[in-house]
């Protein structure tokens, strides 16, 4: 059996771990204390040198960065869905993914450490210019995602696939924490209309239970 190192609040983490149940992929998941500096320690460096989750162990196999484990877990799943095998099909799903790990993430991830990780950390008033900037980005982005998303219920091809797990993760991760509301995305009614029907999925209710148990869903 696989094995998936995770973190309970890492949004990168949680995207790998909607995959499986959503593939049936038979993953056994590993929690690893962030807090208490699991991730530095010399066995788990020899996993990931890049002290962070989510890290996919198959065998002799490992395999870091989430966007990666999504894909080798659909790639090992018989009869799939998620990710087509069509070259046009999977490159819209990557257009998605690369869109989510190298720009809708990272600004979302500024609003996130500006208003949940520096009060997880300890007292600290949010950087009002960082805030600015990644509210920004994030309003130029989620806009791109809303116009995409007018005439369609999911990213893809009117199905659902490893962009909507991908896109939908750090979305929630703010909105469930401890600054709900502190999102600029009220205005864009698309993208929150497919919030709510990601919030339905089982995926997301059963990655709620393990990652998120005393949190609402989106």
């Amino acid at each position: 059996m696989m094995r998936l190192y995770y973190h309970p609040y890492s949004d990168n983490a949680r995207r790998a771990v909607m995959a499986a149940p959503s593939l049936h992929a038979p993953v056994e998941l590993a929690a690893v204390d962030l807090r208490a500096g699991q991730q530095h320690e010399p066995e788990f460096l020899k996993l990931n040198p890049n002290h962070r989750v989510p890290v996919l162990v198959d065998d002799e196999f490992i395999l870091w960065e989430s966007h990666a484990i999504m894909q080798y877990l659909t790639d090992k799943t018989p009869g799939q869905t998620l990710y087509s095998k069509d070259i046009r099909a999977r490159a819209d799903v990557n257009r998605w993914l690369f869109l989510c790990a190298q720009h809708l993430g990272p600004a979302i991830g500024i609003l996130t450490r500006e208003h949940v990780l520096r009060h997880l950390m300890g007292p600290g008033e949010a950087d009002s210019a960082e805030v600015k900037r990644g509210e920004d980005l994030v309003c130029e982005f989620t806009g791109v995602l809303d116009a995409h998303l007018a005439c369609r219920g999911w990213i893809c091809q009117d199905k659902r696939a490893l962009a909507d797990l991908a896109i939908v993760t750090p979305f929630t991760g703010l909105l469930v924490a401890a600054a709900p509301g502190k999102l600029p995305i009220g205005g864009f009614t698309h993208v929150q209309r497919w919030l709510a029907r990601m919030g339905t999925l089982d995926a997301w209710q059963q990655t709620r239970v393990v990652l998120a148990p005393s949190n609402p869903g989106p």
